[in-house]
């Protein structure tokens, strides 16, 4: 019985070795295929420059006086597209990451992102009918002369709190989950130094606009706390991966391509309009971010 039972053992032993070197050799080829998102990242660029980036040419083509102005507008009816899609697109950028955040995060996640883009849609749907009457986008709410000839006073209170939820909680409510799982995507988007991989002609190609994108975030939505951070944490990630020896794959290097090209196109931003007095006292404080309306508003109008 005992050589028997020997020869069962080694023969369960065989082929338990058996299947572990099929795993990892099956494991080593997925490794080795191209694994750039391209369908996911072409989409995250046409969907961004369609309907957020291209709400302001639509506002020009399809101007808001030419709508009743107690219904929505073209304008108006495409951000409502856009917050839809949006959490439809980041919930599949989420399915493709190799790391998930706990399903309660998710959720509070998905909450945020919708309370921010309609907070953010009511502002600006505020926003555009008050530019009919002679609102100015590249002065503070205080400041316009709309708002100095309004009875009573108090009145102005309210439309700061308008602009609050327009510039600041609505973006940051939307925001903050976009970067937290473009992030997320960025930190399982690693492989083995001797697998290391490079950006496909496709990438390069998607470089130029998604960097713009990025750019037009950060500027129009006043997030450049928010990208400044991701973006010292996807660089210290890179430190940290590469001390354990892996390396970025091919869409942590478009990740992180876009993220600095948008950081230089953010300082040339901001070093031509340095001088401009009118819009840093738009935007007062440390960090001074123009927002294109404003330019917009003050230069080109």
């Amino acid at each position: 019985m005992q050589p028997s039972n020997r020869r069962r053992h080694s023969s369960a032993l065989h082929a338990a070795a058996f299947m572990c070197s099929r795993t990892a050799r099956s494991e080593e080829a997925v490794l080795s295929k191209p694994r750039f998102q391209l369908d996911l990242w072409l989409s995250f660029t046409v969907h961004s420059w369609t309907l957020d980036v291209g709400r302001p040419v639509v506002m020009l083509v399809l101007p808001t006086d030419g709508f009743p102005l107690n219904r929505p507008g073209a304008a108006e009816y495409l951000q409502i597209v856009f917050n839809i899609s949006n959490t439809l697109l980041l919930l599949k950028v989420l399915e493709r990451s190799p790391r998930t955040f706990p399903r309660a995060a998710v959720h509070l996640g998905i909450i945020a992102v919708v309370m921010g883009t309609s907070l953010h849609l009511v502002s600006d749907s505020v926003t555009r009918r008050l530019l009919l009457i002679g609102y100015q986008l590249h002065l503070s709410v205080r400041e316009n002369p709309v708002m100095r000839s309004l009875e009573p006073s108090s009145l102005v209170d309210v439309f700061e709190l308008l602009s609050y939820y327009d510039d600041t909680l609505g973006h940051v409510m939307r925001c903050v989950p976009l970067f937290l799982v473009l992030f997320l995507f960025f930190t399982g988007s690693f492989r083995l130094r001797t697998q290391e991989d490079r950006m496909p002609a496709a990438a390069w190609m998607l470089l130029v606009p998604s960097a713009a994108y990025h750019w037009y975030l950060i500027t129009e939505g006043q997030t450049f706390i928010l990208f400044i951070f991701t973006f010292f944490a996807m660089t210290a990630m890179v430190m940290h991966q590469r001390r354990r020896g892996l390396v970025p794959d091919a869409n942590a290097l478009f990740m992180l391509y876009s993220f600095s090209a948008a950081l230089i196109l953010v300082a040339v931003w901001v070093g031509f309009l340095w001088s401009d007095g009118v819009l840093r006292k738009k935007h007062p404080g440390l960090i001074y971010v123009p927002q294109p309306r404003a330019f917009y508003s003050l230069h080109l109008h």
